[in-house]
């Protein structure tokens, strides 16, 4: 059997598509169709059902699902095992932050990666939870960091640090008036906002909070980039709920106020994702320690509380 066939195979078992498999493996559809096909006439067997919905193993192609797994785990393993033969970790790591946590994370990240697994290869990318949630699934993160993450059995969630959000306004020209005291959601409710669409996790985080006192947010402008969010506050277009490290970070902090949120305060759960379906490889796991150090860093920089 061919290697590069099982990992075909394996994809489209546990995606379902043979679509959504060739975009996880970056391959044109026909070629992956035809490596799979030639694998069931290798072994006589169909593996897989095909129907206009997608693709499910038959109990031959589960037998193989399991099997198949084990085996790209140990050819990782062993690709890993002779690295660190060469005195380092090898493989390739795929990293999902979300934009605010890219801001603080993405470039400390990089640097202890090289100097801990210089043979291995990073690859990050921004996004929001449910984008990176749908990534983990299908392979092509290996790791995601994500804001109220919902444990699932597919997914396994490590928590990090809880991050408290606040109202940021853009400071008025006379600082005596700036408002400094916390918001109760009842006035938050009232205050419009530029904020994220559905589904980022502070704006699905805003509308429960405020939902559980009967409320709604007031919508002023829907924007899902947070520099843009900052400079449209700024200029005034209305307010936003981010955290303390987005506007430290903006470049202009002192163009702010920022405002505790309720009583007892608003706080997002920062966790990190792997997939539970799949085995994890040695560089992962090191890649996840960096991970766990940097974020102990980024709490303890913030204020914000370690999980």
């Amino acid at each position: 059997m061919d290697l590069k066939q099982i990992e075909y195979f394996v994809r489209v078992a546990e995606l379902g598509s043979f679509t959504r498999a060739a975009q996880a493996l970056n391959v044109a559809q026909p070629a992956l169709s035809r490596q799979v096909r030639l694998l069931e006439v290798e072994l006589r067997q169909n593996l897989l059902i095909r129907n206009g919905r997608g693709a499910l193993p038959t109990e031959a192609g589960k037998l193989l699902l399991e099997h198949g797994r084990g085996i790209l785990h140990q050819v990782e393993r062993a690709r890993e095992e002779l690295g660190r033969v060469r005195g380092a970790l090898a493989g390739r790591v795929a990293v999902g932050l979300p934009p605010s946590i890219a801001r603080m994370m993405a470039v400390p990240l990089i640097h202890g990666f090289r100097q801990s697994m210089p043979q291995a290869t990073l690859s990050l990318t921004e996004g929001l939870s449910a984008a990176m949630l749908e990534s983990l699934s299908s392979g092509r993160l290996d790791i995601a960091l994500l804001y109220n993450a919902t444990p699932s059995p597919d997914i396994e969630l490590t928590p990090l640090f809880q991050e408290e959000l606040f109202l940021v306004q853009a400071r008025p020209a006379d600082p005596s008036k700036a408002a400094t005291s916390a918001v109760a959601l009842s006035a938050l409710a009232r205050v419009p906002l530029v904020i994220p669409s559905r589904p980022n996790a502070i704006r699905m985080q805003v509308e429960a909070e405020l939902a559980a006192h009967g409320l709604k947010p007031t919508i002023a402008l829907e924007v899902d980039s947070v520099a843009s969010i900052l400079e449209l506050v700024a200029d005034g277009a209305g307010s936003a709920v981010l955290a303390g490290h987005a506007v430290r970070n903006s470049g202009q902090p002192q163009a702010f106020t920022v405002r505790p949120i309720g009583s007892p305060r608003v706080c997002s759960g920062v966790a990190m994702a792997v997939s539970s379906q799949r085995p994890t490889t040695l560089t992962q796991k090191s890649a996840q320690d960096l991970i766990r150090q940097l974020a102990v860093r980024m709490a303890s920089a913030s204020g914000a509380a370690s999980a």
